[in-house]
């Protein structure tokens, strides 16, 4: 039971840190913003952007925002944590 509930939680954290991936090429790209796929996406990730930068503001260095790296190093370090726990 153990061992399939990391395994989700594995699944669910690989495929958020797709999400955050994909938000941050879009900055890039400036898709339309009213374009639902990109609402989703904006409204999955900006809170936990903005939670990771009032906590991490030296993130941001001369207009470069690296709190999307540090978010993904973060949850890369969840399921081994928490599994770690159960085990």
């Amino acid at each position: 039971m153990i061992g399939l509930f990391c395994f989700l939680l594995n699944a669910v954290v690989s495929i958020y840190i797709w999400i955050l991936i994909i938000a941050v090429l879009m900055t890039y790209f400036q898709p339309n913003p009213y374009n639902q796929g990109v609402q989703i996406i904006h409204r999955l990730t900006e809170p936990v952007f903005v939670k990771a930068r009032k906590y991490l503001p030296f993130l941001i260095i001369s207009g470069m925002d690296f709190t999307p790296v540090a978010v993904i190093l973060a949850l890369q370090f969840v399921p081994q944590l928490v599994c770690s726990v159960l085990w």
